[in-house]
């Protein structure tokens, strides 16, 4: 039976799909996987066959027979446990790399997300009120960059010498430093994690997933104004909601 993925080019919805080229990568014999593209502009994850799946209308989701996973943190340790291979042990050495998947969804994510909001999406708001989130959240950034950075140490990956599901979980918000105006060339190391984990071939091809190739690393013009027409209209008050729809 085939996996549906339904997911979108967005940090959280590449982690997904790294995953799977990395799964490939490691020679696992994967089912069918049918990858369905969603449009945030279009506000298809509000459609009712996206809620079916997932009831918090965000991507990505994973469908696995009758069973919906949403969360890419949770899909990302679904699918290690599924379909094991070196990216998760699955012996006690698991907790030295489920922790910084879990760090990443509480702490890397959220920060840089925000961050990334006030510096290019939110233009309708007076810039003297951008100031204390803009620099809140920056130097939270910052100080995450640091942690990751110690936690690095001289290793190739984040959890040793072994690439994982904690180096999937952090890379797609990393790698955006330059959208979200986080300075991470301060901390070496880090930067040459981000290009390690890029020279990955199933990286690059999980990146693929919804994008010209020739876009990957360099946005045309016109994909820069989409993506921040998206984000400025995902991240206004109106588009708030009380409830789902």
């Amino acid at each position: 039976m085939a996996l549906e993925i339904w997911t979108s080019p967005t940090p959280n919805g590449w982690k997904v799909t790294i995953m799977i080229e990395e799964l490939r990568e490691a020679g696992v014999d994967l089912p069918d996987i049918d990858v369905r593209i969603i449009d945030l502009m279009k506000g298809e994850q509000f459609e009712d066959d996206f809620t079916e799946r997932n009831l918090n209308q965000k991507i990505p989701v994973l469908k696995d027979g009758n069973r919906c996973i949403p969360e890419s943190g949770a899909i990302l340790e679904y699918l290690a446990e599924k379909f094991p291979s070196p990216l998760l042990p699955l012996n006690e050495r698991k907790w030295d790399v489920l922790p910084w998947v879990y760090w990443q969804m509480a702490n890397l994510g959220p920060v840089f997300g925000n961050k990334l909001s006030y510096t290019r999406y939110m233009d309708d708001i007076d810039p003297v009120k951008k100031e204390h989130p803009l620099e809140r959240f920056n130097n939270e950034a910052l100080r995450l960059v640091s942690v990751f950075d110690k936690k690095l140490g001289d290793d190739p990956y984040l959890c040793g010498d072994t690439f994982t599901i904690a180096d999937i979980a952090s890379y797609p918000w990393l790698r955006g430093y330059k959208w979200s105006k986080v300075d991470i060339t301060t901390r070496p190391r880090v930067k040459e994690w981000v290009d390690r984990v890029r020279a990955r071939p199933a990286v690059e091809r999980g990146l693929a997933y919804g994008v010209p190739k020739d876009e990957i690393d360099s946005w045309s013009k016109e994909r820069r104004a989409n993506y921040r027409q998206s984000g400025s209209s995902i991240a206004a008050n109106q588009s708030l909601k009380d409830s789902i729809q």
